[in-house]
């Protein structure tokens, strides 16, 4: 059986938190989630490019096109 992306990701999430628990689960994904580059200066850069309306209609957009692929899982009871 294949299973979605999400599921994956749900499945995952609750196999750690089954072994680690909540509050080592988080630690252990933000060890694992370093990101890359210098936000704060590619922020100041695309930030000064851009008007308020011009990020508020961004956000808009984005809701509106959010097919919901990262649910809040954490804590999720099914």
């Amino acid at each position: 059986m294949t299973h979605t992306q999400q599921e994956i990701i749900k499945k995952g999430y609750q196999a750690l938190i089954d072994s680690l628990g909540i509050v080592d689960t988080i630690r252990f994904i933000q060890y694992f989630s370093p990101g890359h580059g210098d936000y704060t200066q590619e922020r100041h850069q695309w930030l000064e490019k851009m008007s308020l309306n011009d990020i508020f209609l961004a956000m808009k957009q984005s809701e509106e096109n959010d097919n919901n692929q990262y649910d809040e899982i954490i804590g999720d009871e099914e």
